[in-house]
């Protein structure tokens, strides 16, 4: 046990208090927007941009290219997501539907493209220097199309996060963001919620 708490806390050793508390609020946030948006509430895009927002200066101060870059597109993605859902960008309002064949190219489209050009950045700032990195480039793809997903209101962005977070997980206790790693374990539990209560609500909507 002691083995387990040791691994949690080790990485903190030298981190400031000011870094611990804005980890544990980007954290807290992240969860928060989760949550939002297994409900299907617009207040899931400004929860999320204050996570996003924290984690773009925590990835950036330790250096994680693709987690920095990939929270940089998240909040874009919010911001997107927030005008759509607000029903500003269209006349009648964004609702919960199965993704069509478009969809998903622009969902490959996404994903491979975002790949090509993390991996472009890691090679630029000589940054493969583990292999955590290459996990990294696979969770920056799948993230990407899983929040373009999100913003269109498809039932399958679910499924993008299962795999994203099951990966991402072990993964930032690796990195030793441990605050982080739980809320990817979080984040997981809320998925398979969120893809349940999407796809019954558009069994419902077609019975209606």
């Amino acid at each position: 046990m002691q083995e387990i708490i040791d691994f949690f806390l080790q990485p903190y050793a030298e981190a400031t208090t000011l870094d611990i508390i804005l980890e544990i609020t980007a954290a807290l946030f992240g969860v928060l927007s989760v949550l939002f948006a297994k409900r299907g509430n617009i207040l899931v895009f400004p929860t999320g941009i204050i996570s996003t927002g924290i984690y773009i200066y925590i990835t950036y101060v330790v250096g994680y290219i693709g987690d920095f870059t990939i929270n940089i597109y998240y909040t874009a993605m919010s911001v997107y997501g927030w005008v759509l859902w607000s029903n500003i960008a269209q006349e009648d309002q964004l609702k919960i539907s199965w993704s069509e064949t478009k969809d998903w190219l622009w969902t490959i489209g996404i994903f491979l493209f975002t790949m090509a050009f993390v991996i472009g950045v890691y090679i630029y700032f000589d940054k493969f220097e583990d292999w955590t990195n290459y996990f990294d480039v696979l969770t920056t793809g799948l993230a990407f199309g899983s929040m373009w997903l999100m913003a269109k209101k498809k039932v399958e962005n679910w499924l993008g996060w299962i795999i994203t977070n099951i990966i991402s997980a072990p993964l930032y206790f690796a990195k030793g963001l441990g605050f982080t790693g739980i809320q990817f374990i979080i984040f997981l539990i809320l998925a398979v919620q969120g893809y349940q209560l999407w796809k019954n609500a558009v069994g419902k909507s077609k019975v209606a």
